[in-house]
């Protein structure tokens, strides 16, 4: 499997990748990174939160964008640069998520492509949006 390069892609394109987020991805998520914040892997703290609920964290769908750009679009062979993100809603265990990704910019010169991406729930509402920087494979 290859990526895209640069002069297979256009302003426009995209590709999605969805999963539903469950307790396990909460815990397997909190154990690989440490990040044990009780809203997180505490039913009873996050009870009295002002969420109501245990909530995933941010970083775990936001890694799903990485799914997209890693695996479709551009696809293997991709650098990520950088990415810019903003968290708009909560994520609570049991939803369901699709990380969605657009071409924005083809910037030839720097063989660099610029893309939207966000990150929205089964309710088709956004929960996160941002910006990304790749190189494609250059092969």
């Amino acid at each position: 499997m290859q990526g895209k390069r640069l002069q297979d892609m256009q302003v426009g394109d995209t590709a999605s990748f969805t999963k539903t987020i469950s307790e396990s991805d909460v815990y397997g998520f909190a154990g690989i990174t440490g990040d044990f914040n009780p809203v997180h892997i505490d039913a009873v703290y996050a009870e009295q939160s002002m969420f109501k609920h245990r909530i995933a964290h941010g970083m775990l769908y936001a890694g799903f964008i990485s799914t997209v750009l890693g695996t479709q679009l551009p696809g293997p062979g991709t650098i990520y640069l950088s990415q810019s993100l903003r968290f708009l809603k909560p994520v609570y265990i049991g939803d369901t998520i699709t990380a969605e990704v657009e071409v924005t910019e083809l910037l030839e010169e720097k063989n660099r492509v610029r893309l939207s991406t966000r990150c929205r729930n089964q309710d088709a509402v956004i929960v996160a949006e941002g910006e990304s920087v790749l190189i494609p494979r250059t092969d």
